[in-house]
């Protein structure tokens, strides 16, 4: 049953993580998932970008009738534009995921919308339970699998976690019947972004070999075992340069470093 809260999901363009296609966000999939729960066919989905992305369908095929695109250049930034569309509209929820799966994918924009529009956040939630007298019931997902119930006055942003309830099936016909509303909206270009360089990312130093210990004993038993290593030697005296020259030269027999 939706409650008479009014609700806004923020959603960005989403990657497949083999094909590097664009798709709808699992995370911000999933916030759009529970704003529907929040808000029913009331909700608003709302995106700073193009508005010609075919990948945004994805998230109406999930049946809402239409949504908003505050049009940016590629090298805008959302942010002004996203605080001054919820200052005019004065939602009482924004939902958002953890982090984006393209672009920067900082993690950070809910943090500076709840700074610019001075709203409490709530990061990584798992769900929202009853709203009343001004004040939401939230789960918050922990590490671990654990859960934290807290009270947050309205209005409030707040990041949705991979714990949350999975997004519904995406459906084709409603999803082409709906309609994407453009709006002109502040153009702030992000001079920071402009002077990065984006390369592809390089293949991760190998780690050297942990002992996986599930229980207590497991962990007792590695920590005061014998080394069964025989390649190994002390270094007591030898000069710095010495030592340095060891750890480096295992470090490139273990293949850390090449």
């Amino acid at each position: 049953m939706p409650h008479n809260v009014k609700v806004v999901s923020l959603v960005s363009i989403g990657q497949h993580p083999k094909s590097g296609r664009a798709r709808r966000g699992e995370q911000d999939g999933r916030a759009v998932e529970l704003g529907l729960k929040l808000a029913g066919e009331s909700l608003q989905m709302v995106h700073a970008g193009d508005d010609s992305e075919e990948a945004l369908r994805s998230y109406l095929g999930m049946g809402l009738k239409g949504m908003t695109v505050l049009k940016q250049p590629t090298t805008g930034d959302a942010i002004p534009a996203l605080a001054e569309y919820l200052s005019d509209n004065r939602p009482d929820i924004v939902l958002t995921g953890v982090r984006a799966e393209s672009g920067e994918a900082s993690g950070m924009t809910p943090f500076m919308l709840a700074e610019k529009l001075g709203w409490p956040l709530v990061t990584r939630i798992a769900d929202i339970g009853k709203i009343e007298n001004g004040e939401a019931e939230i789960l918050q997902a922990l590490p671990r699998g654990q859960r934290r119930a807290i009270k947050v006055r309205l209005p409030f942003v707040a990041s949705v976690d991979l714990a949350a309830d999975a997004a519904r099936q995406s459906a084709f016909g409603p999803a082409r019947r709906a309609t994407i509303d453009g709006a002109d909206a502040a153009n702030v270009e992000d001079s920071v972004r402009t002077s990065w360089e984006e390369a592809p990312a390089r293949k991760r130093p190998k780690r050297l070999k942990v002992v996986k210990a599930k229980t207590a004993a497991d962990r007792f038993k590695a920590a005061t075992a014998k080394s069964s290593g025989d390649g190994g030697k002390v270094l007591k005296k030898e000069s710095a340069q010495e030592k340095a020259k060891a750890v480096f030269d295992l470090l490139v027999e273990e293949g850390v470093l090449r």
